[in-house]
């Protein structure tokens, strides 16, 4: 059974930064795509970064610039340094990936970010 594992989330106050990371039972090399969400309370959930296997990465318009995602393929972990973070960054964060050669793709537990102002 496939697992992603995040880790890295807590309470920082705003302009803070914190690092996410996700960590995939299965090996990521090649993975068409790896993704980090997020859901605050009352809203839905919304892709913040992705990256794929010969893609470059891409980002929320709300986070650009502040937001990067990246992968280590040794360590089967996608991370998501957050920096210049703000109230509005308040959410739960999951790890989204979709295995090379899987149909399924394959969600993380979440991990609690939380921006005080």
């Amino acid at each position: 059974q496939v697992r992603l594992v995040e880790s890295g989330g807590g309470l920082v106050p705003a302009g803070g930064s914190l690092r996410l990371s996700c960590v995939a039972s299965r090996s990521i090399f090649r993975s068409p795509v790896m993704a980090w969400y997020r859901q605050a309370p009352g809203s839905q959930r919304e892709r913040v970064a992705g990256i794929g296997s010969g893609r470059s990465p891409s980002y929320a318009a709300s986070v650009e610039g502040r937001f990067t995602i990246s992968k280590d393929t040794a360590k089967d972990t996608v991370y998501l340094q957050m920096n210049s973070l703000k109230p509005e960054d308040t959410a739960v964060y999951y790890c989204y990936i979709k295995f090379a050669g899987d149909t399924q793709a394959y969600w993380g537990q979440g991990t609690q970010v939380t921006v005080s102002s």
